[in-house]
């Protein structure tokens, strides 16, 4: 005769799910790789913009230093993605608003009586590359939350 309270007649307690089984994993994002290529960019948009002004306007130096932080910022985000992208865009929005003042000579360079064309210019691709980039970040943030919520 066996022992009921035998291990191979005990109930199965076992529950119906596989605990093997996981959900899926989050969705890879394409952030922290964009934020090196937007970075890299606009280190290179500064430095063409400090060479069209013939290395005489600092500030067209200005993109090459968002750019700069960007890239430590997707740095960051190749460890931490949340927190690495989170300071990218933050970056990038107070880059973006510090661009307001140079794009004021874009009516003076579209008249061709600009100063300095190659900053204004410089200035304009920043700005265009940052709303992208901002864009694109907050599109990611969104479906990241919906991708969190339909979990």
């Amino acid at each position: 005769m066996t022992n009921p309270t035998s291990p191979t007649n005990a109930p199965n307690t076992r529950t119906s799910t596989n605990p093997t089984t996981t959900s899926p994993a989050a969705p890879a994002s394409p952030m922290p790789q964009l934020t090196l290529i937007v970075g890299g960019l606009l280190v290179v948009i500064g430095i063409v913009g400090y060479v069209a002004t013939e290395f005489a306007s600092m500030t067209a130096l200005i993109p090459s230093v968002v750019g700069v932080l960007l890239l430590i910022s997707g740095g960051i985000a190749m460890k931490n993605r949340k927190l690495g992208v989170h300071i990218a865009l933050a970056v990038a929005l107070l880059g973006a608003l510090g661009m307001i003042m140079p794009l004021m000579s874009l009516p003076e360079l579209f008249a061709g009586e600009s100063d300095n064309p190659g900053a204004v210019i410089s200035a304009l691709v920043t700005v265009i590359v940052l709303v992208v980039y901002i864009v694109l970040g907050v599109r990611s943030f969104i479906a990241a939350r919906r991708w969190k919520n339909a979990r």
